[in-house]
């Protein structure tokens, strides 16, 4: 590569390219500006060398209900194979606004207050770059998914963080008020959270809605996990007092229904915000996944008792894979909530968790991501000994993984 070409794509220690925002924010640009892999492809590579079982990406290894397989097949046998519109197929918008009626009592409406995404990550990503840019601040919790911090560095907002610690993993309200000024244009909230399965109480979510009118910020929620919560119910943060007029509310179809390759998402919020957004969201991808708008449109009208059960079927999931890491000497923080269960390495007297997780999949042919790879460095030296398991495999994958993780107390 020539002198010339090098600088265009590294530009300079003072004026970072947007590529080079966008991997530091995901923490993949070490010091010296060399792109590093994600540690999710790391420990794929050593899963898939050891023949481990890999817990570390949270993708089900089942497909969704046959219902909606079958719709999507029906849908492209009748030639919905081309582009949907932009703002999506209006049996996919109507469904998305009677789901948020049905379970929340939310009313968008679904022509000037629905958009469709492909996935709540192009949601996030255009919500957040529609609406903050340099000078902006733009809080999260920390841990964080590694996409909020990856599309915070490419808008050029500056991310700020509140912390999440173990047991339960709630914020401490008087350091989210510290964190929140009038440089917060938007407060990105993930709930049910990734990656600690906490889910937030009535009391947090009011919290911080009351600062977002203090400091006339948006809030940004992310809801993919909504249906998969145990033992406690999902409270949308648009439905509390002040939210609804500074919310936008993003999910998708992947979690619900276990068709995460299709890539369906949606935003509901204000027509003002939601037109913002969508300004952006038509060029990126314009629209995608046509016949499976349709499928999904299906299944958000599916009966209670698919989501009853989806969600009961991944609690005894859960306490399989808890039981296993019990066992094993961790201590293990149960999640209410989303695919992943969050363990403590320090009763093993383990103080560096991303290193077991490079070990683990030789020593006991199991595969786990460390939580502090969805940290900024502080935060990473407060997660060092956590790490995160997903528990959204077949029961016997799950049976199996935990008998052998209870054997690594003996193999350390």
């Amino acid at each position: 590569m020539s002198s010339t070409t090098s600088s265009l794509v590294t530009g300079t220690a003072s004026t970072p390219t947007p590529w080079q925002r966008t991997a530091s924010g995901a923490n993949l640009l070490a010091s010296d500006g060399r792109l590093g892999v994600t540690i999710f492809e790391e420990i794929t590579m050593l899963a898939m060398q050891h023949g481990a079982i890999n817990l570390g990406q949270g993708f089900p290894d089942e497909d969704g209900p046959a219902e909606i397989l079958e719709a999507a097949r029906a849908a492209i046998s009748a030639g919905a194979n081309q582009y949907a519109p932009g703002q999506g197929l209006p049996v996919l918008r109507e469904a998305i606004a009677a789901h948020q009626e049905r379970f929340y009592g939310l009313t968008p409406d679904p022509h000037t207050e629905t958009i469709v995404s492909t996935g709540a990550t192009e949601g996030i990503a255009s919500a957040v770059l529609a609406l903050a840019g340099p000078g902006d601040e733009v809080l999260t919790f920390e841990p964080f998914y590694d996409s909020y911090g990856a599309i915070i560095g490419l808008s050029g907002a500056t991310h700020t963080t509140v912390a999440l610690s173990a047991p339960d993993f709630q914020p401490d309200l008087d350091e989210l008020e510290r964190a929140v000024s009038r440089s917060t244009r938007i407060i990105l909230l993930n709930n049910p959270h990734n990656p600690t399965g906490t889910v937030f109480t009535r009391e947090v979510l009011q919290k911080i809605v009351d600062l977002a009118v203090k400091h006339d910020a948006v809030i940004v929620t992310d809801e993919v996990y909504e249906h998969l919560t145990f033992g406690v119910a999902h409270l949308p943060i648009a439905s509390l007092p002040g939210a609804m007029d500074r919310t936008l509310t993003i999910s998708s179809a992947g979690k619900t229904f276990s068709v995460t390759g299709w890539k369906i998402g949606w935003i509901t919020g204000p027509q003002e915000l939601i037109s913002a957004v969508r300004t952006v969201k038509t060029f990126l991808t314009y629209s995608s996944g046509t016949p499976f708008q349709s499928a999904v449109a299906h299944g958000l009208g599916l009966d209670d008792g698919f989501f009853q059960a989806t969600a009961a079927t991944l609690q005894t999931k859960r306490d399989i894979l808890s039981a296993g890491l019990k066992a094993a000497g961790f201590d293990v923080f149960s999640p209410q909530g989303t695919y992943f269960v969050n363990v403590d390495t320090a009763p093993l007297g383990i103080s560096d968790a991303t290193a077991l997780a490079r070990q683990l999949p030789e020593l006991v042919g199991v595969a786990a991501i460390p939580v502090a790879v969805f940290c900024h460095p502080d935060g990473a030296a407060r997660a060092s000994s956590l790490l995160r398991f997903a528990f959204c495999k077949k029961t016997e994958v799950l049976q199996e993984a935990a008998d052998r993780l209870a054997t690594l107390s003996a193999r350390l």
